[in-house]
């Protein structure tokens, strides 16, 4: 007992001893803190780490590498790891002959030691392809990425072996998804590095085969097919007809449904046969909703976009809009992120609890974002100059939550969670100015009908005048399940003329003062496109009458037509898309110049390559010697049609435009540009993307009278 005793306290006395050096140190001992407890570990630690024979890099920049550090454990796995990772960052520097090296005798001293050998960077004087004859060269540069002699136009490229990998595999895919199924492609050298290519001979197609179908016949499932027999076999072709396949059986309810094309070599030379293999596994219909990850935004809210597009309970599980994988990037998915204004939604099928087999739950889980801003902030358009802004804007407002103090209504903790959106601007510019307050429900006792409420002050300088419009406007939309919506609205309003110009038309001067407008207007419209935020194919219609009264008795009538094509979709399924628009107003009975129709500049009646209401028909000055044709007073009647390809580049946040806008007015002849420019899709605090564009455009058909403007800039999407 004694001797236990004793043991206990010899043993807390060496430990206080070794302890207190530690302990009650001065300032810089971390270190032999480390140690100290590494070595009462019974551990080794790192009492330092080197390099030796490197010359590119600093010995920081190496250090920063690695995953341990002066101090910690020394662990002998750990420096092999560093040591190839310091290899691997010299091997994608360009330094393709490295080696490095590791001190195994100094490791045991706890002195980690790199010996880098780092041998000559290596940099890509030219690529070259060698055997290509049904592909051009040129064609063949555009498909690979990596592989070049210059980064970033000027910066020299430095060879890596991924990098050559990576391009040589998509040399090999492009030449297998253009029907050179036995082709082979090899590459030599490093710094002159060439593709060497036999492309094999050219196979077609012989027959096309559907297995596995069930449900739908062949003639459903070949419908719009764009291989044919004898044709060029073109994978791409085969898998855009399997996806299409795919969401036949996905919009039927096939929620596992699985659809692989296999080109199959036939015993003829060059032949092969087009085989659509199908895995059908079960039809489903929804069983419950569950909606999770909403702390604020109600059920209902979520639930009603559900219904909207026949997602509930009973209906036939709709795996083309919710995609079983439930990545967030399915249609209904993004429709439910963007009318919630959640940073995400995602939508997955789960089994039913009680084993049925012909149903699946759906789990929505919302993973709720900012819906709410107090925004300062300066725009700037071309159309419309510099606008300061201040915005508070809440897009999932709810009038029944009010706020518990003054700080809760700033900070947006209340008014918060029916979906509903309250917008009050301030914008204040040096062209023009605006004050609103908005007030939208996008379903009208939770059906699909929306009310917009909004009030509003707004002034503008004009060319002979300034215009000022103090307005108030209430409108209703129903959307119906075949696509069809019909609206109508009632706005009253005034309109004050003043500041006239001492050269300003008569037509002008006769509407000076203030002149109030009492509107009632009635719409029907149809969209039939694929996707209501980036259609890419489809159509929209619409056609609005207005009647006007009050001081003055008129009405506009305008239709519109936008039609979509994809001219073609890359493997990261990146769309090239053709829009085209027409448009036609005109107004019944005489209007005044205020209400009538102004082409040019971006928007509504926008014509690239002119000056905003730079196609009008002129009005003649007065209070002049020698008057001229010279401020717009706008036209009875306009008629555009547009149209533009938008061009993917960088991911889906760049892409290019390429243009051309025509139209005409009451006077003068035919109006004609063509252009060109950039679309930046900036992401919003909200959730939403807002487009950026810069455009130049040039007229080719002009009238006389017209203002013409090269360069446009503004946010907002075309039509």
């Amino acid at each position: 007992m004694r001797d236990n005793v004793r043991n206990i306290v010899l043993i807390v006395l060496t430990s206080t001893v070794l302890l207190n050096p530690v302990i009650y140190g001065a300032a810089g001992q971390s270190n032999q803190t480390n140690e100290t407890a590494a070595i009462n570990n019974g551990r080794s630690v790192v009492k330092s780490i080197e390099f030796e024979k490197n010359r590119k890099y600093k010995d920081k920049t190496l250090a920063k590498k690695l995953d341990f550090e002066v101090g910690g454990h020394l662990d002998a796995i750990l420096a092999e790891s560093g040591r190839r990772t310091i290899a691997e960052f010299y091997r994608k520097k360009g330094f393709a002959d490295v080696v490095v090296t590791l001190d195994e005798e100094k490791l045991s001293e706890g002195k980690v030691v790199y010996t880098v050998v780092e041998g000559s960077r290596l940099r890509i004087r030219s690529v070259r392809f060698k055997g290509n004859e049904a592909l051009k060269t040129s064609d063949l540069r555009n498909a690979i990425k990596k592989t070049k002699t210059r980064s970033w136009i000027f910066w020299p490229a430095y060879y890596t072996e991924e990098k050559v990998a990576g391009d040589l595999e998509k040399l090999r895919r492009v030449y297998y998804d253009r029907g050179y199924l036995n082709h082979r492609i090899e590459v030599e050298g490093r710094t002159q590095i060439t593709f060497i290519i036999e492309e094999g001979p050219l196979y077609k197609v012989r027959n096309i085969l559907l297995t596995g179908n069930e449900h739908f016949d062949n003639a459903t499932l070949l419908a719009d097919l764009k291989l044919e027999s004898g044709q060029t076999y073109y994978r791409l072709k085969a898998l855009t007809h399997a996806k299409r396949i795919l969401k036949l059986y996905g919009e039927s309810g096939f929620v596992d449904a699985v659809v692989t094309p296999q080109a199959k070599f036939a015993e003829e030379p060059n032949v092969v046969d087009v085989n659509f293999k199908i895995v059908e596994n079960g039809q489903f219909r929804i069983g419950k909703v569950d909606i999770t990850g909403n702390e604020q935004t109600h059920d209902k809210v979520i639930r009603r976009v559900l219904d909207e597009y026949d997602f509930s309970p009973g209906q036939l599980y709709n795996a083309h809009m919710a995609p079983k994988h439930g990545d967030g990037r399915g249609q209904l998915e993004r429709y439910v992120q963007r009318t919630t204004m959640a940073e995400q939604a995602i939508i997955k099928p789960v089994a039913p609890a009680d084993g049925a087999d012909d149903r699946r739950d759906a789990i929505v889980d919302i993973k709720e974002g900012m819906t709410g801003m107090l925004n300062p902030g300066v725009a700037i358009g071309s159309d419309s100059g510099v606008i300061g802004q201040l915005i508070w804007q809440q897009r999932n407002f709810d009038i029944t939550d009010w706020p518990e103090s003054f700080s809760d209504f700033i900070t947006m903790k209340s008014f918060k969670g029916a979906g509903q959106s309250l917008r009050v601007a301030l914008e204040p510019g040096t062209e023009v100015s605006y004050y609103s307050v908005t007030f939208s429900e996008p379903y009208l006792n939770d059906r699909p009908t929306s009310l917009d409420i909004v009030g509003s002050s707004w002034e503008r300088w004009r060319e002979s005048y300034d215009e000022q419009r103090t307005k108030g406007y209430a409108g209703l939309e129903k959307r119906y399940k075949s696509r069809w919506r019909g609206s109508i609205g009632f706005r009253i309003e005034d309109v004050d003329v003043h500041r006239l110009d001492f050269d300003a038309p008569q037509e002008i001067i006769d509407f000076k003062g203030n002149n109030s407008l009492v509107g009632l207007s009635v719409g029907i419209g149809k969209d039939m496109t694929d996707d209501r935020f980036l259609p890419s194919k489809g159509s929209i219609f619409n056609v609005d009458y207005e009647q006007v009264t009050g001081d003055e008795d008129f009405g506009i009538l305008k239709g519109t037509r936008v039609q979509y094509w994809t001219l073609h979709e890359d493997l990261a399924d990146r769309k090239t898309v053709l829009a085209m628009k027409l448009l036609g107003a005109t107004t019944l009975s005489d209007a005044p110049p205020f209400e009538k129709f102004y082409g040019g500049g971006t928007g509504t009646y926008g014509l690239r390559g002119f000056d905003y209401r730079g196609v009008s028909t002129r009005g003649l000055q007065t209070n002049v010697p020698f008057p001229v044709l010279k401020d717009p007073i706008g036209s009875d009647w306009i008629f555009l049609a547009n149209g533009e390809i938008a061009v993917p580049l960088v991911g889906e946040s760049v892409c290019a435009l390429f243009f051309i806008d025509s139209g005409t007015i009451d006077t003068g002849k035919y109006r004609a540009s063509v252009g060109t420019g950039i679309q930046i899709q900036i992401p919003q605090i909200l959730g939403s993307m807002v487009p950026m564009r810069f455009e130049i455009a040039a007229p080719f058909r002009r009238d006389d009278d017209d203002e013409t403007q090269v360069f446009s800039f503004r946010m907002g999407s075309l039509y």
